[in-house]
């Protein structure tokens, strides 16, 4: 998965938190209880990222996860339409998102987890389907990685050393 260094402090940026899990460590004392938030941020404006924060507080742990997110911003390519470039699956573990090209008009079909990530990007045209696990961080990060690997047709076209018109044909 290619990265590229976003500078996040340029970038109005809104959040959603995905899921707040209450995690129990036991202990010789007892129990210790924390707190997993899986955060994603985007700007709307073609750039997301999703984060994990854990903490003994509900909102440091949604601080942390909004930090962490931050640090792992991506740009997704879209078309004219608001859609995907391309048709493409996203995998991260056992999770699988298939993400397809959609007209203008047809909005954003998508599961919860794959939805907010679309919509914090900024995509306003796709259909997607999680295919394999249903965890929803993993979701999440399976969304965010087939993102993150889409092409442009100008991309694809400098690789292969043609015109966009040949690519495109």
């Amino acid at each position: 998965m290619k990265r590229t260094i976003i500078d996040a402090s340029q970038l109005e940026l809104t959040d959603k938190v995905v899921t707040i899990k209450r995690v129990t460590k036991v202990v010789k004392g007892g129990n210790n209880m924390r707190f997993t938030a899986l955060v994603v941020v985007g700007d709307g404006n073609g750039h997301v990222g999703a984060g994990l924060g854990k903490a003994k507080e509900i909102p440091e742990a949604i601080r942390k996860g909004k930090e962490d997110a931050m640090k792992n911003l991506i740009t997704v390519a879209m078309d004219e339409n608001a859609s995907v470039t391309h048709d493409f699956i996203g995998k991260y573990g056992s999770a699988s998102v298939l993400l397809k090209k959609a007209p203008e008009g047809t909005g954003i079909i998508a599961g919860g987890p794959a939805r907010i990530v679309c919509e914090l990007a900024g995509i306003k045209n796709i259909r997607t389907k999680s295919l394999g696990s249903n965890n929803k961080q993993n979701v999440v990060l399976s969304t965010i990685a087939g993102l993150a690997q889409l092409k442009t047709p100008e991309e694809v076209a400098a690789k292969r050393g043609k015109s966009i018109d040949e690519i495109m044909a």
